[in-house]
C-alpha cells in the first residue's frame, strides 16, 4: 500500500515561517538534554547516597520523554501543535527551576523530579521534525527534517556553555545556576512557539483509511527503519550518559567533559546542513548505514585509549553517525504511513526510540561503574552489524521490487 500525499500548506511562505521557527525553537529546546546530560550523572553522584544511582537523574529525563511520546502525540491531535509545545515549554521551566531547588536544599529525589519533567518538553522538541515533515511535499521532507536538527548545531554551542558560565554561580550549590538557565531558554522559546501558525487540530480532510497499528508496525519497512533508529539513538545516548563520569574518572575536570560533550552535540547536529541532500543522492538506506559504521568507528577509538583525545574523538564520530543513522531513520519512517495515519505511527516510533533510550541510560551508570568503559563500547558491535543486515536485506527486497519484471 502506497503512502497518500500528507497535507500541505498552500501558503508556501507561511511554511517557510513555520520552519524557521521551529528550527529557532529546536536551537533552545536542543540546548537542555545536553545541560542534562552533561551535568545530571556528576550532580548525581554529589547527591544520591548510592553511587549506582549517579545516572538516575539522566535515565528520569530519558524515560519522562519516553513516557510523554504518547500523551503529547494525543495532545497535538487534540489541541494542535501550537498549544502541545507551548505546555512543554512551561513545563519546561517549572521542570528547571525544581531541579535548581533540589540541587540548593541537597535532595536527590528533587532534583529527580526536575529532570523527569523535563521530559515532555524534550517528546515535543523532538516531534518538532515531524511539524516540519507534515507540511512540505514528500521530496521535501528529508531536507526539513535535516534542516530543522540543524538548530541543534546552535543547541550545542548554548548547552554546554550554559554549564561553564553558570556552574559556579552558587558556590555553596554547584551546577543549580545551569539549571535554573535550563529554566530561563525555556522561557525564552515560548514567544517563537507561540507565534507558530500550524493548522488547527481537524481543520485538514484526511482522505484513505487508515490501517490498524499493529499492521503498520509488523510491516518490514516500519521495522528496519524502528530499529535502526532505536539503535542510533539508544547507543549516541547510552554512551553519552557514561562519558562525561567516565572523563572525570579519569582524571579530567568537569569542564574538559562539558566540552567533550559540546564537541559531541556540534557533531550530530552539523552534518544536518548536508545529510538530506546525502540522503536524496544516495538513499535513505545509504545514509543510515554509514552512520551506523560511524557509531562503530567511534566505539573503536574509545577502545584505542583513555587520553582526551580519545575521548573527544568517540564522541564527535559518535555524534556524526547519529545525525546520518537518525535522520535516515526518520526519513525511512515517513514513507511508511499514510496521511490518516501518521499521528499514531509517529507516536509509537518516538515511544519506541525513546523508550530504548531510556532504557539504555538507566543502564549505563551501573554498567559504567561494574564493567568499565571499555565494556561499554565494546558491547555496541554486536548491535551495529544486526541492524547493518536488515538494513542490506531491505535495500535488497526494494531493488527486487523496483526491478522491471519479466514477461
Amino acid at each position: 500500500m502506497m503512502p497518500t500525499p500528507l497535507p500541505v500548506f498552500t501558503d508556501d511562505r507561511q511554511a517557510r515561517r513555520n520552519v524557521s521557527l521551529l528550527v529557532a525553537a529546536q536551537s533552545l529546546g536542543g540546548a537542555s538534554p545536553p545541560i542534562i546530560i552533561s551535568l545530571g550523572g556528576i550532580v548525581g553522584q554529589m547527591l544520591a547516597d548510592d553511587p549506582a544511582l549517579a545516572t538516575l537523574p539522566v535515565s528520569l529525563y530519558n524515560l519522562g520523554l519516553a513516557l510523554s511520546t504518547i500523551p503529547v502525540a494525543m495532545l497535538m491531535h487534540s489541541m494542535g501543535r501550537r498549544a502541545a509545545y507551548v505546555l512543554g515549554a512551561m513545563l519546561a521551566i517549572a521542570s528547571g527551576l525544581i531541579a535548581t531547588v533540589g540541587i540548593m536544599r541537597g535532595s536527590f529525589e528533587t532534583f529527580c523530579l526536575g529532570t523527569a519533567m523535563a521530559g515532555f518538553y524534550g517528546a515535543c522538541v523532538q516531534s518538532y521534525r515531524f511539524a516540519a515533515s507534515d507540511i512540505v511535499p514528500a521530496p521535501q521532507r528529508a531536507k526539513v527534517i535535516s534542516r530543522i536538527m540543524i538548530g541543534g548545531l546552535l543547541a550545542a554551542v548554548i548547552g554546554p556553555q550554559v554549564v561553564i558560565w553558570t556552574r559556579d554561580a552558587w558556590p555553596a550549590a554547584p551546577f543549580a545556576g545551569s539549571f535554573l538557565g535550563q529554566a530561563g531558554l525555556a522561557l525564552l522559546a515560548l514567544p517563537l512557539l507561540l507565534m507558530l501558525r500550524m493548522p488547527p487540530p481537524q481543520s485538514t480532510h484526511i482522505e484513505g483509511v487508515a490501517r490498524p497499528l499493529g499492521t503498520i508496525a509488523r510491516s518490514p519497512r516500519f521495522i528496519v527503519a524502528v530499529t535502526a533508529g532505536i539503535v542510533a539513538y539508544g547507543l549516541m545516548a547510552f554512551i553519552m550518559t557514561a562519558a562525561p563520569m567516565a572523563m572525570v574518572g579519569c582524571g579530567y575536570t568537569v569542564g574538559e567533559a562539558a566540552l567533550g560533550i559540546q564537541w559531541h552535540v556540534l557533531a550530530m547536529f552539523a552534518p544536518s546542513f548536508f545529510t538530506g541532500h546525502l540522503i536524496a543522492r544516495f538513499g535513505k538506506i545509504a545514509v543510515t548505514s554509514a552512520g551506523l559504521l560511524l557509531i562503530a568507528a567511534s566505539g573503536l577509538l574509545a577502545l584505542a585509549g583513555l587520553e582526551l583525545l580519545h575521548f573527544w574523538g568517540s564522541l564527535i564520530l559518535l555524534g556524526v553517525g547519529w545525525n546520518f543513522g537518525f535522520i535516515g531513520a526518520t526519513a525511512m519512517v515517513t514513507d511508511v504511513y499514510t496521511a490518516a495515519e501518521r499521528a499514531k505511527v509517529q507516536a509509537l516510533n518516538d515511544f519506541l526510540v525513546f523508550g530504548t533510550v531510556a532504557a539504555a541510560s538507566f543502564g549505563s551508570g551501573s554498567l559504567l561503574n561494574t564493567a568499565g568503559w571499555g565494556t561499554i563500547n565494546t558491547l555496541m558491535m554486536p548491535l551495529i552489524a544486526g541492524v547493518l543486515l536488515m538494513l542490506a536485506w531491505l535495500a535488497r527486497q526494494q531493488r527486487r521490487q523496483s526491478a522491471p519484471q519479466s514477461v
